[in-house]
């Protein structure tokens, strides 16, 4: 089997020429699903276009109170930026969850949210957060919903020649909090049976006034539980808006039934853990326990 060709692009442009001239042409940020399945055989490209050295590729940038990631930004680098972690630490923490110490060296968050696998613990932080992605193509940049990217299992809505260049966090809302929880059978070096991101906001009397839950490995893509949020919002999360909440995280949840978790055990633990978010990501926002 012949290799692939290897390019070092200077510049977006040009990786975006590159990926467009040959469509089975992969990009690399990290490189640690893409290697996998080169190795696999499962992926055979006929280029790799490594775009980490391009300005603005890897590290955190803040614009005002918002944040830009770099699409090639390690997901340990994001712990280094105290603003970034102090604003989302439930993005943070679930980014630092992908893998192993080593591969979290190497692995991105936006190759997280490409590799389009359902259990990608990064994307349902992201989702909850209202994240957004910089997507670059032939016909220039547009800004997408990291919700919108993945469509499938292993497939996503990005057009030939089109990679995503950043992620974008809004700034942090006054009031705020965010969290992520996984079930996995084992405590690490393993993907989720269960994810659960919640991001919310709280007033000065505690009462919750926004709300975002958003799922894992309970369907083909992420699944943002509008009405999970729904349910919190107006409420000083009683316990009967924590149970309204949950109730309408399993109505939402579809997951599969295989080895790993049944569908009724996805279920329930898909309730139970978006409450125990909740109620992190309220204490976050301060809210007194």
């Amino acid at each position: 089997m012949p290799s692939p060709a290897f390019h070092v692009p200077d510049s977006v442009e040009d990786v975006v020429a590159l990926l467009a001239a040959d469509p089975t042409a992969r990009p690399l940020g990290g490189g640690t699903d893409l290697i996998v399945q080169m190795r696999s055989g499962r992926l055979v490209p006929g280029s790799v276009v490594d775009f980490k050295r391009i300005a603005g590729m890897t590290g955190v940038r803040h614009e005002g109170d918002a944040f830009v990631i770099g699409a090639a930004t390690p997901c340990t680098a994001l712990k280094a930026d105290a603003a970034l972690a102090a604003a989302w630490p439930g993005v943070v923490e679930a980014a630092n969850l992908i893998g192993s110490v080593q591969v979290r060296n190497r692995a991105t968050m936006a190759g997280n949210l490409c590799n389009a696998s359902p259990a990608a613990d990064s994307v349902p932080a992201l989702v909850a957060a209202g994240a957004t992605c910089v997507v670059a193509g032939p016909s220039g940049k547009r800004e997408v919903l990291v919700q919108d990217i993945p469509v499938a299992p292993g497939k996503t809505s990005l057009a030939p020649g089109e990679f995503v260049v950043e992620i974008r966090l809004p700034a942090k809302p006054a009031g705020g909090g965010d969290a992520y929880l996984r079930s996995t059978p084992r405590t690490e070096m393993d993907i989720a049976v269960v994810g659960a991101g919640v991001s919310l906001v709280l007033d000065a009397d505690g009462t919750c006034t926004s709300a975002r839950v958003a799922l894992g490995a309970v369907g083909p893509t992420v699944v943002l539980v509008e009405e999970a949020g729904k349910a919190l919002v107006g409420t000083k999360l009683d316990d009967d808006a924590l149970a309204a909440m949950s109730q309408a995280v399993q109505a939402a949840s579809n997951p599969i039934d295989d080895k790993r978790g049944s569908v009724s055990y996805r279920k329930a633990m898909a309730g139970v853990l978006a409450r125990r978010a909740v109620l992190i990501a309220a204490t976050r926002a301060g809210a007194k326990a």
